[in-house]
């Protein structure tokens, strides 16, 4: 039986998972759940089918993709999309796949 996968969520490693968690709550409405009283403190990040976990980055900066990489997303496939900035410099591409 051929079982298809419907989500998947990211883990961004951030200095301070309360910081960018109240910009994903302000800016962007995303719901904010906290884990911080665990092993492991991080706090998820709910939007319609999207989930986001937070983890602290241990005082490492974050370094986004396209920096480390110089490759951020590819739209030369038709697709509908949008970039947002997130308070950590990291790029986030929304889109509607045709």
């Amino acid at each position: 039986m051929n079982k298809k996968l419907l989500q998947s969520h990211s883990i961004f490693p951030t200095l301070s998972i309360e910081q960018t968690a109240a910009y994903y709550s302000q800016y962007l409405g995303f719901q904010v759940v906290p884990y911080l009283d665990t092993e492991e403190p991080h706090i998820c990040l709910y939007r319609d089918d999207t989930e986001i976990i937070l983890t602290q980055s241990q005082g490492q900066k974050v370094i986004p993709n396209r920096e480390l990489y110089g490759y951020v997303y590819d739209s030369d496939y038709n697709n509908k999309e949008f970039v947002i900035e997130d308070v950590d410099g990291r790029w986030i591409a929304f889109g509607i796949k045709e």
